[in-house]
């Protein structure tokens, strides 16, 4: 298997993105803090280029490649944030970029690939494997640039690691714990080795949606499991088939647990971001903060991060969740 990232590796990568990212504040709320009995830091990687963490891992990808190999041009697969993230980094690279994304992807992520210069193609979601998608290009010299299980991606969303951690430090803060979503183990894999490094008696705790609770079910066995067919979630950024290779052995020597959580707690925890944050967080950014009414964190006088992953959700489907409410 491939060697996996370091924390010299997420040092070498925030070297690279340094000017490139927004380094995304702690911010909180005193209504949050006072319902959840705990100080609660969220990380809005909303507010990032592209509207969540994506790019970072995209161009930190995109950078370790050669001259030669961009030339080749990049190929991708993704609901939409990883595109945004290689659309945006191929652009600042001049490079080629093919994107095949699924059908039913959220018309805005589509939209903004489109308006950065990648070409996209589509796929169904339940019938496609979307490796075969992309196979012919890759066949024909394309770079994959994949969404989580590679050791640059994994290091340039660590990135948000050492960004937490040295700010918790500003704050004069100790984090107890760190809250992550979680689709293929990318993000939570990178952040996992960044909090550890820093704090190594900070948990780590990942978040998914119900039925798609890979990592979960995986942690429990000890060996990688698959989600069963047929379910569906509004969580589109999180929706895989089962843990990365590289990034399940990190999250499995990381992590403290993994915690499912149903759509209607996510679309409370989006309003609860409206409201409290003053931030629009998309449904699968959410999952963290949706996590903290789940019971299964011990929150009582404690310091927890949050991080808050991404803000792309078209208008409508936002605009029926909180009105909802």
């Amino acid at each position: 298997m491939t060697t996996p990232p370091g924390i010299a590796d997420i040092h070498s990568a925030a070297a690279r993105l340094s000017g490139l990212i927004v380094e995304t504040p702690l911010i909180e709320s005193p209504e949050l803090n006072n319902r959840f009995g705990a100080r609660i830091l969220f990380k809005p990687e909303t507010l990032q280029r592209t509207g969540s963490f994506k790019f970072r891992g995209a161009y930190n990808k995109l950078s370790s490649l050669s001259a030669e190999e961009r030339a080749r041009g990049v190929v991708a697969f993704s609901s939409g944030n990883h595109a945004q993230g290689v659309a945006a980094a191929a652009a600042m690279f001049g490079v080629k970029a093919v994107i095949a994304m699924p059908t039913d992807a959220p018309a805005m992520k589509v939209g903004n690939v489109r308006k950065m210069g990648a070409e996209v193609i589509t796929f169904d979601r339940v019938r496609d494997d979307r490796t075969a998608v992309v196979r012919s290009y890759v066949e024909n010299g394309m770079v994959l640039v994949p969404p989580y299980d590679d050791p640059a991606i994994i290091a340039g969303q660590g990135t948000i690691g050492l960004e937490l951690m040295r700010q918790a430090r500003a704050l004069g803060v100790s984090l107890d714990a760190v809250v992550v979503p979680c689709g293929g183990g990318g993000l939570s894999s990178g952040i996992s080795i960044a909090v550890k490094d820093a704090s190594p008696g900070t948990a780590v705790w990942v978040v998914e949606p119900e039925h798609f609770d890979d990592t979960r079910r995986s942690l429990i066995k000890g060996a990688r499991v698959s989600n069963a067919p047929g379910h569906t979630s509004i969580c589109d950024a999180l929706l895989v088939a089962e843990p990365g290779a590289i990034t399940f052995e990190i999250n499995r020597r990381n992590l403290a647990g993994a915690i499912a959580v149903s759509d209607s707690a996510v679309t409370q925890a989006m309003r609860d971001a409206m409201a409290c944050l003053k931030l629009v967080v998309e449904p699968g950014g959410c999952v963290g903060l949706a996590a903290l009414s789940s019971g299964e964190i011990d929150l009582a006088g404690k310091c927890i991060a949050v991080v808050l992953s991404g803000g792309n959700v078209d208008l409508s489907t936002y605009a029926e969740i909180i009105a909802a409410g």
